[in-house]
Formats: C-alpha cells, sequence, structure tokens
C-alpha cells in the first residue's frame, strides 16, 4: 500500500509533465547532466486548484516554568525594560535592544509557527508515511528542541500532526499543530528555539559530529536541586543569587556559547538518504542537507583565519555602547552581543506579520522592525561590480563580478533558496535593450527553467547571450534514480551546486579533503568548467545584442530569494490532499514579498 501511494504521487507529477505544452524558449534546464545542452521545458503551470484554507494554530503561554525549562516570558521579566533595561542610540535613533524584544521577532523564536516548514513537513510525511518516526525526530529536534528535550526526559509521545486511524479517521495520537496552551508539549514546542534552551546547552560535546544534526545536550542540575540549572552566559561575573532566587537558574559563565561550535548542533544537518520508495541506501549513504558550520570552518573566517570572525560575530552583533542587560542588574555591561538573530529570511517574516493571527503569533510585535533590521544585514553578504566593457559589431560585452562577505556559502542551509542576478541594459534614451532575471509578482524568474518546470534546474553560466539565460546559485538535488528531487528524505547528491563558497574555501581542496561528507562542496559545471568561481568570488561575462553604438547605462543587482518559485511548484502538487501544503499556498498567495535585493552596481558604457 505503501509503494502504491508513492507510485501514484509520482504519476500525478509525471501526468502533469505530460500533459501541458513544451515551452523550448524558457531557458537553460537540463533533465540530467547540469553540463549539457539547454532541452525544451514542460509548463506545469496548471496545477490542483486551491482550496484556499489556513491554519487556525492556538497561541502558546510562554511564561510557564517548567522542570527542565522556562518559557521566554519568564525570562523577558527581568531581560525586557525599553526605558530602563536596555537601549541605545544607532544611527541617531533611540531603539530598544532588550533580549526578549529582539528575539521575539527572530525565525529562531518563529521556527515552530514558520508555515512553510509546515508545509515541507507534512509534505514528507505523505510521500513517506513509512518514515513518520524518522521524519517528526529529524524536523522537531531543531525547530522544537525544548519540546524534543522534553519529550526524551519524560517519555512522551511527540509529533508535529495528529495520528490518526485510517479505518474511522479518529486521532490516535495529538500532534503539537492541534494542541492548546493548555498542553505542556505545545507550549514548550511553541516557544521555538528559546531562551533556557540554549542556555543551559552543554558545551563537553561541541565541536563533535555527534553534537551536529540535532545532537545538543542539555544536562540540567548537576546537584539534583532544581534552582541550580545551568543558565550560562557570556560574563565572567554573572548576578548569581538574583537569577536563582527569581528564576530558579544558576547564572555561570559559558564562553561555549559564544562559539560557531554551539550553531552547529542544528546547522549542520546531515540525513540518511532514502530511496523514492522511502528504502534506506545501499551503504546507508548520508547527504549533507546543510552544512553551514563546516563551510565556515573551511572559510578565512575560521579560528585563526585572517578574517577571523565567529557565527556570533555577524547573527548577535555586539553593541558599542554599555548597557544594562537585566532588572537589579549591578551595572551596565560591555560588548553585550544582540539577541537578534539576524538572518535573511524576511519573506516568512513578513507571514508571521500579516498572518499572525491564523499562526498563533503573540500580537504587538515589531516584525517590521525586525524585517527592516535583516533587510539591511544582507545588503553586507557580498559586492557586485562591473567591469568596464564596450561594443564591438553591435554586441556589448562586459563583466559582473561577485564576492562573497559571509562566512558561509551564499545562500547557505536549505536547498529553496537561490541567489540571482538581474541584469539590465538601457540606451542613451532609457529604452530597455536587454534584461536577464526580471522576477515576476509570483516569484517567478523569466527565462528560469526551473520556474516553469521544477523537474529541471537552470544550468551554471559562466557567458549569457539571451534573456532567457539567468545565472542563478544555488542548490540542486538529485534522488537515488538520478533525477532532480525537492524532497530532503530524497535527496542524495548534488546535481549543481554553485552556491557562493566564502573566501578561503578553495573548491579543489575540499573536494580532496577526505574527512568532508562527499556531498561537500561544489558541483556541476561551477567545479568542472569555471575557474573563476573560487573563494568566494564569481565572473559572469554578458555579451548583449545592441542596436549600435551608444552610450549604455549597464546595471546589475544580486537578489536573495529564501523560496524559489519552481520549489514551490513542487510542492503546490500535493496542495490537493495534504492540508498543510494547501495553508502555505494560500499565505503565499497573500503574500506580495518575494525576495530582497542584496547588492547592486551601475555602470555607463560604450
Amino acid at each position: 500500500m505503501y509503494f502504491e501511494k508513492r507510485v501514484l504521487h509520482t504519476l500525478r507529477i509525471t501526468g502533469l509533465l505530460a500533459t501541458f505544452s513544451v515551452l523550448s524558449a524558457c531557458g537553460g534546464g537540463s533533465s540530467g547532466d547540469p553540463g549539457e545542452e539547454e532541452v525544451p521545458i514542460t509548463d506545469i503551470t496548471h496545477l490542483p486548484a486551491a482550496r484556499n484554507i489556513l491554519p487556525e494554530l492556538a497561541r502558546s503561554e510562554a511564561s510557564f516554568e517548567g522542570v527542565h525549562y522556562s518559557g521566554s516570558d519568564a525570562c523577558s521579566t527581568c531581560h525586557n525594560d525599553p526605558d530602563m533595561v536596555v537601549s541605545t542610540a544607532v544611527k541617531d535613533v533611540t531603539r530598544d535592544v532588550s533580549i526578549g524584544t529582539a528575539w521575539e521577532t527572530s525565525m529562531m523564536a518563529n521556527a515552530t509557527r514558520d508555515p512553510y516548514w509546515h508545509a515541507v513537513v507534512a509534505a514528507e510525511l505523505d510521500n513517506f508515511p513509512g518514515l513518520e518516526d524518522t521524519i517528526n525526530d529529524k524536523c522537531i529536534v531543531c525547530h522544537a528542541p525544548m519540546a524534543h528535550d522534553l519529550a526524551e526526559k519524560e517519555g512522551l509521545d511527540l509529533r508535529l500532526f495528529d495520528k490518526v486511524s485510517e479505518v474511522d479517521g479518529s486521532v490516535i495520537q495529538q500532534g503539537l499543530y492541534s494542541m492548546t496552551e493548555t498542553d505542556e508539549l505545545f507550549n514548550h514546542a511553541m516557544d521555538g528555539v528559546s531562551c533556557s534552551l540554549c542556555h543551559q546547552m552543554d558545551g563537553t560535546n561541541l565541536g563533535t559530529e555527534a553534537s551536529m544534526s540535532g545532537g545538543y545536550e542539555v544536562v540540567g542540575s548537576v546537584t539534583g536541586d532544581n534552582d541550580d540549572r545551568p543558565a550560562y552566559g557570556q560574563y565572567a561575573d554573572p548576578e548569581v543569587g538574583y537569577m536563582r532566587q527569581n528564576a530558579g537558574f544558576l547564572a555561570q559563565q559559558g564562553l561555549h556559547l559564544s562559539t560557531s561550535e554551539s550553531c552547529a548542533t542544528c546547522h549542520n544537518l546531515n540525513v540518511h538518504a532514502v530511496s523514492e520508495e522511502g528504502l534506506a541506501l545501499e551503504g546507508d549513504a548520508v547527504f549533507a542537507e546543510q552544512a553551514v558550520y563546516s563551510e565556515w570552518e573551511n572559510s578565512d573566517y575560521a579560528v585563526g583565519g585572517p578574517k577571523e570572525a565567529n557565527c556570533q560575530s555577524c547573527h548577535m552583533p555586539k553593541l558599542d555602547e554599555e548597557v544594562i542587560i537585566g532588572q537589579n542588574a549591578p551595572g551596565k555591561r560591555p560588548d553585550f552581543a544582540e539577541h537578534t538573530f539576524l538572518g535573511a529570511n524576511t519573506v516568512v517574516q513578513d507571514m508571521l506579520m500579516n498572518f499572525g493571527d491564523e499562526l498563533g503569533v503573540k500580537p504587538g510585535m515589531d516584525f517590521a522592525g525586525s524585517i527592516a533590521r535583516n533587510r539591511e544585514f544582507l545588503k553586507t553578504a557580498a559586492t557586485v561590480t562591473l567591469t568596464e566593457g564596450g561594443v564591438i559589431d553591435n554586441t556589448l560585452s562586459f563583466d559582473v563580478n561577485i564576492e562573497n562577505n559571509t562566512g558561509h556559502r551564499l545562500p547557505s542551509g536549505y536547498h529553496s533558496r537561490r541567489v540571482y542576478l538581474h541584469v539590465q541594459v538601457l540606451d542613451s534614451s532609457g529604452e530597455q535593450v536587454f534584461e536577464s532575471g526580471k522576477i515576476r509578482a509570483d516569484g517567478s524568474i523569466v527565462g528560469v527553467s526551473e520556474d516553469v518546470d521544477p523537474a529541471t534546474w537552470e544550468i551554471h553560466y559562466q557567458t549569457i547571450t539571451s534573456e532567457t539565460q539567468v545565472q542563478v546559485y544555488q542548490a540542486i538535488t538529485g534522488n537515488s534514480d538520478g533525477d532532480r528531487t525537492h524532497s530532503v528524505l530524497a535527496s542524495s547528491f548534488y546535481l549543481k551546486d554553485n552556491r557562493l563558497t566564502p573566501a578561503g574555501m578553495d573548491k579543489n581542496s575540499i573536494r580532496d579533503d577526505n574527512t568532508l561528507p562527499d556531498t561537500f562542496g561544489v558541483f556541476g559545471v561551477a567545479m568542472d568548467d569555471d575557474s573563476d568561481f573560487n573563494n568566494g568570488k564569481d565572473t559572469v561575462t554578458y555579451r548583449v545584442s545592441v542596436p549600435g553604438s551608444d552610450i549604455y547605462t549597464v546595471s546589475a543587482e544580486l537578489r536573495y530569494q529564501p523560496i524559489s518559485y519552481g520549489h514551490l511548484l513542487d510542492l503546490w502538487t500535493q496542495s490537493e490532499t495534504v492540508d498543510q501544503v494547501d495553508m502555505f499556498r494560500t499565505i503565499y498567495d497573500g503574500t506580495t514579498l518575494r525576495d530582497e535585493v542584496i547588492d547592486t552596481s551601475s555602470q555607463i558604457m560604450q
């Protein structure tokens, strides 16, 4: 029965691919080898009709004080106060940098309420029902870590969605998704990656393979007295008695929290790949689903490197001035690390802001301010420059140079993300004569093959000569049959991985390093045929047909999209039967924000 379900799902996609018209001018897709010539693309824009349903998640109680953890509101009682606790002047604007306020609008805080995460987990459960326990464990361990650890310590059943009887539809075991604030597991889960999880994380195994893929350890009190549960922080002289008396945690210095290894517990994630039928692959293949820490470790930003900077240096920047960090604190603290957890996923933050009631988000939070901060943060991620070109025989030639300024790949993390070049050429009268990489209102990009047929992908270009060619930096995963897949569990290798490497990460030496997974590195044309793609840099040559000699204005934008449209097309094929997929589709259709600009360069050429 399980195999038949997988076959039906495959037939559904195959039928869509076969039914709709072939568009041979859609771009440079590939059905196998990413270096092969452009192939016709099949239009599957006719998807199952949207049901337009929305989630109805309950609001949680974040002031709980449990045996193992306390909720974020319990911590914010002392660590939030815009007038007295933490405020500073940045760009002549006074802003609240209270710990709880900074954290609550981050993706860390909302990791369990992320509607895209709900949809992807539900889709994987639909695809691989025989792997229900594995999927729940692997996905919840980092998205709802307090609930996961509580369930392990107390022997509780933990799943994201209800387990329903196939006989009569009754609920056999309740999932987090349908619980309310009266449920202890729900409150622990919906607090996301919360205060007392990170600040109790033990440092003993950090940096080892055992600590990664959700292998963090929370030991708790070593004395048996619950008030001796550790509350690790950055300072050597914390206010021990006050926190122990009022919060039931023993404040102490824990320098391991300020290391990249603490972030690696969830941002290095290996999965055991399975076949399309859900069977373990021969040799128990390990797929590096994301390797943010390994990317950093092999870059100039690693400890001892010429650009040494840990994860927190960028994502939790330290303030230039001293601030009070808690009520009744003895004085102001220097070098305080902000708890903004800066990132780039403004699209989902926008969804959390505008669909807060449906997603159970606490009202009144400043998502707009958080989005603005993340937008500015993203602008530091890379630099785009133009190399002066000229017109010869009605062809304007120029180079676009990109340099990655982050300590990891760009984009890094989950494979739905992509960075792409939007290039325009205007003549002296302001008329556009060329455009590559134009984004549509629905999030699709003109000329990108996967945005018409998600079974294909845009090849990596060294030279672009047509508006149907777009440079897209992304990871494309393949399954055990050698075909493209959008599933995490079915991914066993990379068909294409031309995400910009960080400075110092040499693609050639990485391939020769047998201490890293075989699925870590650069793959496809960017690895084999593009010599200038390396160590955080890439150059793309454009040769554009123009009417003749004139003064042309060339502009190049590097843009970031956290959820690629082609990936969504594949996901939407399940919206007819999987409620959470249709819910996310409804939220996506009700959202206008699709991507962000990283950097722009403009130059006049003739």
